[in-house]
């Protein structure tokens, strides 16, 4: 079982979740509206520190749960549609989940996702 998080930029959000909506056996996502900063903003211009500070970036924050052989097809589907070719696209994390309840039936593991 996979954790996916993914950082996109919000006028992506539509074109992301129809593709994510075309996987079979994607069981569903969490969306949150999110703001940040990265290294995307110019390393030659100096900058001060409050710049850095008020200067964040709306994004929205993608969370999948899947079974392994899924993993490649939700990467796939969010790289392609979330990218515009501009710096802060955003960015993926695949991490392992170790296990899932589903709290109204007890169910664990890969039948919980």
């Amino acid at each position: 079982m996979k954790h996916i998080i993914a950082y996109i930029k919000p006028h992506k959000l539509n074109n992301v979740t129809m593709a994510l909506h075309e996987i079979k056996g994607l069981s569903g996502m969490t969306i949150l509206d999110v703001r940040g900063c990265g290294r995307g903003a110019s390393q030659d211009k100096p900058h001060s520190i409050e710049e850095e500070i008020y200067d964040f970036v709306k994004h929205i924050k993608l969370e999948v749960f899947c079974l392994d052989e899924l993993t490649e097809k939700v990467v796939s589907a969010i790289q392609t549609e979330a990218h515009t070719g501009l710096k802060g696209d955003g960015k993926i994390y695949i991490t392992d989940t170790f296990d899932a309840v589903r709290i109204s039936t007890g169910e664990r593991g890969d039948e919980a996702v």
